[in-house]
């Protein structure tokens, strides 16, 4: 079925894309649906590359939860997502290999793009919220079956420790993106393995050293190498806004990469909530193990998004991007976080403060909000 978007800029949608734009929209609209988007901004639907859980699931404990979690995210304006599985057995891994190939019959949700894996390759000395005792050196043959085709879409390791660099060769060769973090490497180690060929940076700033003038380590060098695109939780908790508004004048749109790394606990009041194999409390700013260590978000990343707006004073335009256009390409897909014409119509629409009023994947609206005006 067609649908139009009729607004200051009419979307003409057909068979889950995005047939034409402006005055060849409302020309070829003919026999389409109308929705009334006058007032509302159409944006890309938005891609979160870290996300631990939500409404009380947890991806490494209960990955068959990936896809109910996937619905839930249509209220914040997520089309797609990676579901990111923290370190833990390796049969943690094969579990949510298996949910993301078992897509429900009939599902309306965010599109799990493949999984997030988000160790075991980590620093002991920069774990954070992940378990001491679940950390393993790099080894290949752990990492035997992880490519793009088998669901594994994205690794965080450390580079700093033995044998990292062969295996970020072995993962990108398999079309993996490899992320840099919970790490305490050098800055010329890192650049080592941006030259292997990492291309991201697990939540900047969070799980590895500060920046000192004399010893810019890995978050300086992921700052000033255009190679890689950087990861950032904006809840003000993770990284104070100062600190994001530095990072956004180095890096501008094309290179943030606003994630949520959002858990369990987002969504989900009164559980019994953990983060792996380890339990967490909700403080009143954010998740934290019982020695206070931050462990994840309950942040949405809508409203992440509008924080990025609100910290770095940056144009609505680029926040947006940071949440569509620039995970998108990172991960090669060139149909996603874009309106124009041939993309797929995985659209959010947002009032003028950047709430979600509606989300459509494939064109279809799947989401509107109770006390929208639009229908």
């Amino acid at each position: 079925m067609s649908l139009l978007l009729a607004g200051e800029l009419p979307v003409l949608i057909d068979h889950g894309r995005i047939e034409a734009m402006g005055a060849e929209a409302e020309r070829r609209a003919a026999g389409a649906g109308r929705f009334d988007a006058t007032s509302l901004r159409v944006a890309p639907g938005f891609i979160d590359l870290q996300i631990n859980g939500a409404c009380g699931h947890d991806f490494t404990r209960e990955p068959s939860a990936i896809w109910e979690v996937g619905a839930a995210l249509l209220k914040y304006g997520v089309t797609a997502f990676l579901p990111t599985i923290v370190s833990s057995r390796i049969s943690a891994v094969e579990a949510g290999q298996a949910a993301v190939g078992d897509r429900p019959t009939g599902y309306r949700g965010a599109e799990p793009l493949g999984l997030h894996l988000e160790g075991p390759f980590l620093s002991p000395a920069h774990r954070g919220a992940h378990d001491v005792d679940r950390l393993l050196a790099p080894d290949l043959a752990v990492a035997d079956d992880w490519t793009s085709l088998s669901s594994v879409r994205m690794v965080t390791l450390a580079p700093e420790l033995p044998g990292a660099l062969e295996l970020i060769e072995l993962l990108t060769g398999r079309g993996v993106v490899v992320g840099l973090g919970h790490s305490g490497a050098s800055a010329s180690q890192a650049e080592a393995a941006i030259d292997a060929g990492a291309r991201y940076a697990t939540h900047l700033f969070n799980a590895m050293p500060p920046m000192h003038h004399r010893d810019p380590g890995l978050a300086g060098q992921v700052l000033v190498d255009s190679r890689v695109t950087v990861g950032l939780i904006a809840d003000g908790v993770h990284v104070d806004p100062t600190m994001l508004t530095i990072a956004w004048r180095q890096l501008g749109p094309q290179r943030w990469s606003t994630v949520t790394d959002a858990v369990a606990a987002f969504g989900a009041r009164g559980a019994q909530l953990t983060i792996g194999e380890l339990r967490l409390g909700v403080e009143e700013d954010a998740p934290r193990l019982a020695d206070g260590r931050l462990a994840g978000s309950t942040l949405s990343l809508d409203q992440a998004v509008r924080n990025v707006v609100r910290f770095t004073g940056c144009s609505v335009v680029d926040a947006l991007a940071t949440a569509t256009a620039t995970p998108a390409a990172l991960l090669g897909l060139a149909d996603r976080g874009r309106v124009e014409a041939g993309a797929r119509a995985d659209l959010v629409l947002l009032d003028e403060d950047l709430e979600v009023v509606a989300t459509l994947v494939a064109g279809e609206p799947v989401y509107v909000a109770e006390d929208a005006a639009w229908r």
